[in-house]
C-alpha cells in the first residue's frame, strides 16, 4: 500500500494504551508537579495546543468514576480522554512532538490514569500559572 502525500499518521486509541488531553499549558505544569513528586507519568506528545499523556487502557470508560472519587466530577475541567475508537496525531510531525517519549518501563504498560488525574484536573481548573513555584 502506497502511502499518500501528506498524510497524518495517527495512534489509535483504546487497545494498548487511552490519551487523557489537556491544555498544553496545563499540560507542562502538570508533568513538571508530577516529575517533582516522583511520579512516572509514562509517555506524553504535544499536539496543537494539548497535551496528550499516553495511560493504561479502559481509562475511557472508568474516567466518570474516577473524577467522582477524586472530588473533580462537578468541576468543568478542559480535560477529554480519547478511548476505543479514537485516535491521536503520531510524533514526530512539524505539529505533534515528545515531550515524554516512551521509555521501556512505560511503553509496553502506560500508568494507572488514576496517578496522574488529580494533578491534570487541578492543573486545568486552576490555570498553569498557579502552579508555577509550587512544591
Amino acid at each position: 500500500m502506497a502511502a499518500a502525500p501528506g498524510a497524518e499518521v495517527r495512534l489509535c486509541t483504546g487497545i494498548g494504551f487511552d490519551v487523557l488531553d489537556v491544555p498544553e499549558q496545563a499540560g507542562f505544569q502538570a508533568l513538571a508537579r508530577l516529575e517533582r513528586m516522583g511520579v512516572r507519568p509514562g509517555p506524553v506528545l504535544a499536539a496543537e495546543g494539548r497535551a496528550l499523556f499516553l495511560v493504561a487502557p479502559d481509562t475511557a470508560e472508568q474516567l466518570p468514576g474516577l473524577l467522582y472519587r477524586t472530588g473533580w466530577d462537578d468541576a468543568t475541567l478542559d480535560l477529554r480522554c480519547h478511548g476505543p475508537g479514537g485516535s491521536v496525531p503520531a510524533p514526530p510531525t512539524g505539529l505533534t512532538r515528545w515531550l515524554r517519549p516512551p521509555a521501556p518501563e512505560t511503553a509496553a504498560r502506560p500508568p494507572q490514569a488514576r496517578l496522574l488525574l488529580g494533578t491534570l484536573a487541578y492543573a486545568c481548573h486552576r490555570g498553569a500559572t498557579e502552579l508555577v513555584g509550587r512544591r
